[in-house]
């Protein structure tokens, strides 16, 4: 008997806890089922977009190159006794910078001014003989007498000449062993010392003269990347420009303030890398810009019309393309892909695939989704790529309403 009722009581409780667990799942399906709440509309940042004018710019490699550079040699040789330039400090055109031993030179030119005196006193011998044998010829000179006169006056005005240019390379060989500066610029420290002999033809420089302002720059491009500026010149995208001008940014990150211009491209391509050169020239009156620095250039060939889409808007997909998002006409967010065209500040400058009017998301992208139900606010973003505070910012208004790029409503 006991065990009977033991097992009805087993029985009951079993039943109690069926009828228990059937009735959580029968509510837990009721909850399922229940429709979820309206959503309210994301608030989302968005900007206006315009087809403009945009510089078209490439940033190139370069690299500074001397206006003037040139090493100091002899043109005679001589010993150093005195170096009279002080490194570092400017120097002028015929600035003095050493001095060689010149007792040889003074030597030579007095022993060829010698020998012009001797010339022009000859001379008029010659002359008078000559004379004398005109006077004669026929009655006490001979023609041949006559003629050889003749040829020794040649040959003494000969000699005067001779003797005249020959003082003159002395003197000019004398002023060499003054080493003056052919340039003005500055000058490396001396590799020669007092004492030290130098001779004329000699490969090793005494020193460099550098001239720094102004300063060449040259950059270089991938032939590739220049017949495709060129076909899109050819196909109107970019009107190009008649002078090129370049902005450069120094190897610490400073813009330099001074525009450049072009001074001529290179007519031949690098065997090596592919790429053409290209010289342009800079004001340095600061001497910033120093031989031999590497900087990045900013070139500007033209203006395209385009648009510009802010970098914060846009985001690349597994394919590696530019995507976007714009509000359509039922206030939801449209995911568009687009081709960039390069970049202009922080923006990327976009040809096709969009249209003038049409809204672009700027803000509120964390968790956007095409289809997405959005409360467009107009935004403003500085020149720096940010969002700034617009308290005089409104929604965006409305246009046709058949427009793609009209404000969706709320």
């Amino acid at each position: 008997m006991k065990y009977e009722v033991m097992r009805l009581w087993a029985k009951r409780a079993i039943t109690y806890i069926l009828l228990a667990t059937t009735s959580i799942g029968t509510a837990s399906s009721s909850l399922a089922q229940q429709p979820p709440e309206g959503m309210q509309a994301q608030e989302v940042g968005v900007v206006k977009l315009e087809r403009q004018p945009v510089p078209r710019t490439f940033n190139l490699p370069g690299r500074a190159v001397a206006y003037e550079q040139v090493g100091i040699r002899p043109r005679v040789d001589g010993v150093v006794t005195e170096v009279l330039y002080t490194p570092g400090t400017p120097l002028k055109v015929g600035d003095p910078m050493f001095q060689l031993d010149d007792a040889t030179y003074i030597a030579n030119v007095a022993s060829k001014n010698a020998d012009l005196v001797q010339a022009e006193a000859d001379l008029p011998v010659k002359q008078a003989a000559y004379d004398r044998a005109i006077k004669l010829e026929g009655s006490g000179y001979t023609k041949a007498e006559v003629e050889s006169a003749e040829a020794d006056l040649a040959s003494s005005k000969a000699t005067l000449d001779a003797a005249r240019a020959a003082l003159e390379y002395a003197q000019t060989q004398l002023s060499w062993t003054k080493i003056v500066s052919p340039i003005q610029g500055y000058a490396e420290v001396s590799d020669v010392s007092v004492g030290d002999l130098v001779s004329s033809g000699q490969d090793s420089a005494m020193t460099t003269v550098t001239r720094l302002n102004p300063v060449y720059v040259d950059m270089r491009e991938t032939s590739s990347r220049i017949l495709e500026i060129w076909q899109m010149v050819d196909d109107g995208i970019i009107s190009k420009t008649d002078d090129l001008s370049a902005d450069i940014i120094l190897e610490n990150g400073e813009t330099y303030t001074v525009n450049g211009s072009m001074v001529a491209p290179s007519a031949t391509v690098s065997t090596s890398t592919g790429t053409v050169s290209m010289r342009f020239q800079f004001e340095n009156p600061e001497r910033k810009i120093m031989p031999g620095m590497f900087v990045r250039g900013t070139l500007q060939i033209g203006e395209m019309k385009a648009f510009l889409v802010p970098q914060r808007a846009a985001e690349r997909n597994a394919k590696g393309e530019l995507t976007v998002y714009i509000v359509d006409n039922s206030n939801t967010a449209k995911q568009l892909t687009l081709e960039e065209q390069g970049t202009y500040r922080n923006n990327w400058i976009v040809v096709d695939g969009l249209d003038d009017g049409q809204w672009l998301i700027v803000d509120g992208l964390k968790n956007m989704a095409a289809g997405t139900q959005v409360n467009p606010v107009e935004a403003v973003i500085d020149d720096e790529g940010l969002i700034k505070d617009n308290e005089t910012a409104a929604e965006p208004e409305a246009s046709d309403a058949s427009a793609s790029s009209e404000k969706p409503k709320d």
